[in-house]
């Protein structure tokens, strides 16, 4: 006997909260891993068309590492849209700053380029340190 393959709506998808801990995760690598399951990819009822992806509470953003010299070398770049207003930074300069938006633009570039990628970008919450307002949500 066969067996169906069924396809899920939208109001049938079940998210659920993913906590990852970034403390010494390398920064590429973390952000593939946070990427496929905004996406769902790690689901069996994964579908290109449909957003099934889950919730993912990012801690310790300020402890991930890099390798090789990208610290100083990795140039974040930024225009302001005004005639020689190009910003420039580095990977250090933003750790500094604020880790969580190198995070969150390691993981956008990772996103694909189409109408739920804000959406998908919505549901990653990244904090700096271990302490998140999300621990709720874990308890189950």
């Amino acid at each position: 006997m066969k067996e169906k393959t069924t396809v899920l709506k939208g109001s049938q998808v079940d998210r659920s909260w993913q906590l990852v801990d970034l403390k010494g995760k390398t920064l590429g690598r973390i952000c593939t891993e946070i990427a496929t399951i905004l996406m769902g990819k790690n689901k069996p009822t994964f579908s290109y068309h449909r957003d099934d992806g889950d919730y993912v509470v990012a801690i310790n953003a300020a402890d991930i590492v890099t390798t090789g010299k990208k610290i100083k070398d990795k140039i974040y770049y930024h225009h302001t849209a005004w005639s020689g207003h190009l910003k420039e930074a580095t990977l250090g300069e933003m750790m500094r700053k604020d880790p969580r938006k190198v995070i969150a633009h390691g993981v956008l570039g990772m996103l694909p380029k189409n109408k739920l990628r804000d959406v998908r970008m919505t549901r990653l919450k990244v904090f700096v340190g271990a302490d998140h307002k999300y621990t709720d949500k874990f308890s189950k």
